[in-house]
């Protein structure tokens, strides 16, 4: 680089830390001015008012014919909006889908899509215009009504915002997502905000409780049941953020012999059919929805999913309840009403400020189009009032016109004209020097003059600049009332379901499985009851440890030497092929731990936990269950001490024998339950730990592995004690292994 350069100033010497944040603002502040965000005013983003703009500029107007959708998006991305044709081309079909769109603003012609989600066709293809809706929110955009500014090149003028008479932003909602901020507004009905909107004119001071009476909650294209409670759809309005709970429409059909079907005929906002039909397809296959058998799409042009239930003994109710929490048959509808207020900042509105926005819009549109009216008007009455001369002194105006050389000054000396009444009678063609016209010039003179006095009071009243505004309103909640096929309310209103308590095994298929763990900690799910002497693979070096009956809806506790337990569903145990996981994969069980025991719960029993240094307890099996793969620390293990026993209380006596051999007999009264803790002494030892504990009942007495068979002492009297006593010696032919079974 040379000095000259660098004397220049084309180097710079920034920190990164400053450069990165100035670009990065710069970025920030394009995407939620010119990209994401709408104007609380319109409702649209610049693509979309580029779009309405250049449509109108192409004489697409309802009643005219269609354009291919190709030369509005080169109009759109050569003269206002420089971006990819796709992109621009993409904001133009979802304006034209009557199920994206609660009020679509273009009227499409050919494949625009569909609730499949399938794509519409290339631009070459299809054709559009605008929209009655879009004609409102155009209308007298020509009479100064909003400001203009020129586009990126400076070659054209595009306006700032619409002068929409038609509420927009409420009535077809937006989404969008910005740096740091989102916007999320679902659709309304629109006689339902006008209702509000007139209110709001007439008493300014109209609470959110008074609005939320008439715009009781958002009206989907696609229909839907809002099950939302009241009191939350409240909240939403009255701080600009919430969400609705819509769910799919459904019925019941009989179809013979006692059986029936689900039919669902209306599915929630934005979620694509296929896609649903996929979920569930997959659902059933993965035995999720044992309560249903299959799914058909039967649609037309009408949503029809037909749900057929496994056997005619299954409650609709709760089949589709499983469905409403496992797919998309019911989702949450976000609000979060962060929009562009008149002044471009983004902030959340709630739903009055929203309403208020648009009526202090209308407002200013009003004051500006009858600005622009009476400047036109007052111009056309000086261009009357100079014909008005030149008819009264016409044979005069003609000599002037005739030997003067310069009749202009002349006719402004001679009768007092303004320049422009005197340019006005220099163009005025010979046919308009009869008679008649003199009597037509008066007639529009005294129909101005009295259109002038009503805009002048309209401007000095405010009152009846709101008069005005709610006139407009009344006008298109009549063309969009509740009982024209666009304006009727399809999204309705239900009661909030009573939750079903369904149990966490209501969408596993019930299956016999046997479960198999290693030695080392390799566990995995046979399918059927195997007997104890099937032949069993295992890798080199392990061999079996534990073997479970279970079924697929039980769920498998886990005790490890760290007093922790674990958790696992048995359907989601990995199946008998190979030699499974490793129980470690599963939960978080260290290397440096090992499992005690592993058994399927058996809600309402209780658990007789020991370490090996003799301290004990019993804890609720119920309480031990843990909601995450961390586990639930129930025994507390002093330093050095591992938990070596967990077993299921059955009876009335504990047993225990420490590695010393000596055998302690005492009630299980002693023993207190703890949800969590070390325990109590349950034996002590000079020498060695804790080496087995069992409860048993006395009257049935103590068994033990003798030989090949069972042997059972009843009479314990020698070893009976208080707990934490020492003990005796066990009785001669006690297992040299210290263990009751």
């Amino acid at each position: 680089m040379s000095d000259q350069t660098l004397d220049s100033g084309e180097i710079r010497d920034v920190p990164l830390a400053s450069a990165l944040g100035e670009r990065y603002l710069a970025y920030a502040l394009s995407t939620i001015m010119a990209r994401s965000l709408p104007d609380v005013r319109d409702g649209l983003k610049p693509v979309h008012r580029r779009l309405l703009y250049a449509m109108r500029q192409l004489k697409l107007d309802p009643k005219s014919g269609y354009k291919k959708s190709a030369r509005v998006v080169g109009d759109v991305i050569g003269k206002y909006h420089p971006h990819g044709d796709q992109s621009v081309y993409d904001a133009l079909v979802r304006l034209a889908q009557d199920f994206a769109v609660r009020f679509p603003l273009i009227d499409g012609q050919g494949n625009f899509g569909n609730i499949d989600g399938d794509n519409a066709a290339a631009m070459r293809y299809t054709e559009a215009r605008l929209t009655r809706v879009a004609e409102l929110m155009l209308a007298d955009i020509d009479e100064d009504t909003v400001d203009f500014r020129p586009t990126y090149d400076g070659e054209e003028q595009e306006p700032v915002v619409l002068p929409g008479a038609f509420p927009n932003l409420l009535a077809n909602g937006a989404q969008g997502i910005a740096v740091g901020m989102a916007t999320a507004i679902p659709p309304h009905n629109v006689a339902e905000l006008c209702a509000a909107i007139t209110l709001l004119i007439a008493k300014p001071e109209a609470t959110i409780d008074e609005l939320v009476a008439l715009v009781p909650g958002p009206d989907f294209p696609t229909g839907g049941l809002l099950v939302e409670p009241a009191e939350s759809i409240r909240e939403a309005y009255a701080t600009g953020r919430g969400s609705f709970r819509i769910r799919a429409r459904w019925h019941q059909e009989d179809t013979g012999r006692g059986t029936f079907a689900v039919v669902v005929t209306e599915i929630p906002y934005q979620v694509q059919k296929s896609r649903l039909i996929e979920k569930i397809a997959e659902l059933i296959e993965q035995k999720k929805l044992p309560l249903l058998e299959d799914v058909r799409d039967e649609s037309t042009d009408e949503v029809r999913v037909v749900l057929i239930p496994r056997s005619r003994t299954v409650e609709p109710e709760m089949l589709m309840e499983g469905l409403f929490k496992l797919s998309d048959l019911e989702v949450r509808a976000q609000l979060n009403m962060n929009v562009l207020d008149r002044g471009q900042t983004p902030r959340v509105m709630n739903l009055k400020e929203v309403l208020q926005a648009f009526v202090d819009h209308r407002i200013e549109v009003v004051v500006r189009r009858a600005r622009h009216r009476l400047a036109e008007i007052v111009h056309r009455l000086e261009i009357l009032g100079g014909y008005l001369i030149a008819y009264l002194n016409l044979d005069e105006v003609i000599r002037i016109i005739r030997e003067e050389d310069q009749p202009k000054p002349a006719l402004m000396a001679r009768f007092g004209l303004t320049d422009v009444q005197a340019e006005a009678i220099l163009n005025m063609r010979l046919r308009s020097l009869r008679k008649l016209e003199e009597f037509e010039i008066r007639k529009e003179y005294d129909a101005l003059e009295k259109e002038r006095t009503a805009l002048e009071k309209l401007l000095a009243e405010p009152a009846r600049q709101r008069k005005a505004v709610a006139q407009g309103i009344a006008e298109i909640a009549k063309e969009f009332g509740p009982e024209t096929p666009l304006g009727k309310r399809r999204s309705q209103f239900a009661e909030a379901p009573q939750a079903i308590d369904l149990p966490s095994t209501a969408f596993i298929e019930r299956e016999p499985i046997t479960i198999v763990c290693s030695a080392k900690g390799w566990i995995r799910a046979l399918k059927g009851h195997v007997e104890g002497d099937a032949e069993l693979r295992f890798k080199e070096g392990d061999h079996g440890r534990f073997m479970i009956k279970a079924e697929t809806t039980d769920k498998l506790i886990l005790f490890a030497t760290n007093g922790r337990f674990f958790t696992l569903g048995c359907d989601k145990l990995p199946g008998g092929r190979g030699h499974g996981d490793a129980v470690r994969l599963l939960v978080d069980l260290g290397n440096d731990q090992d499992i005690v025991a592993l058994f399927v719960h058996r809600p309402g029993s209780k658990l007789l936990l020991a370490a090996g240094d003799g301290k004990g307890f019993i804890a609720a099996e119920d309480d031990v269950i843990a909601q995450t793969r961390a586990g639930k620390q129930v025994m507390t293990t002093g330093p050095g001490v591992e938990a070596v026993i967990c077993k299921r209380v059955e009876g009335d006596h504990v047993a225990v024998i420490g590695e010393n051999r000596k055998l302690l007999v005492f009630p299980l009264a002693e023993v207190p339950e703890l949800a969590r803790g070390r325990g109590v002494t349950l034996q002590k030892y000079k020498d060695g730990g804790l080496a087995d504990v069992t409860v048993f009942t006395l009257a049935t007495g103590l068994s033990w592995p003798y030989g090949t068979g069972i042997k059972t002492e009843t009479n314990l009297t020698d070893w009976m004690g208080a707990r934490g006593g020492a003990g005796r010696l066990a009785p001669r032919g006690f297992p040299k292994a210290n263990r009751f079974s």
